[in-house]
């Protein structure tokens, strides 16, 4: 399914799970693999890759995560995406948990 998303989607995908690296407002460095490792999945090319990384060091504004504006088609891959990402680091925090619950809901 990865392979089908579109430059924008693949960013957009990569907005969605650094703003969950973020929820417990610490990116820890198992959550900076697991970035690394989908850019790498993605196969995103240099220029997508350092936004990207900047999003690890100021995390992607608000209005840039909207669950609303994920395709349909792709909502269970930002929703499974963004669930290994939370758990990534092998703790779940009651932020993440809830962000998570949060697009869960907004994506049905």
């Amino acid at each position: 399914m990865l392979h089908k998303l579109s430059r924008e989607e693949r960013l957009q995908l990569m907005r969605f799970i650094c703003s969950f690296a973020w929820a417990d407002l610490q990116v820890r460095d198992q959550e900076r693999e697991f970035v690394r490792k989908m850019m790498l999945r993605l196969h995103l090319d240099a220029e997508e890759a350092k936004q990207v990384r900047g999003w690890l060091e100021v995390p992607p504004a608000a209005d840039d995560v909207d669950p609303m504006k994920i395709p349909r088609a792709h909502r269970q891959l930002f929703l499974d995406a963004a669930r290994e990402m939370i758990s990534s680091d092998g703790e779940i925090g009651d932020e993440e948990r809830e962000n998570l619950s949060l697009l869960d809901q907004l994506t049905r």
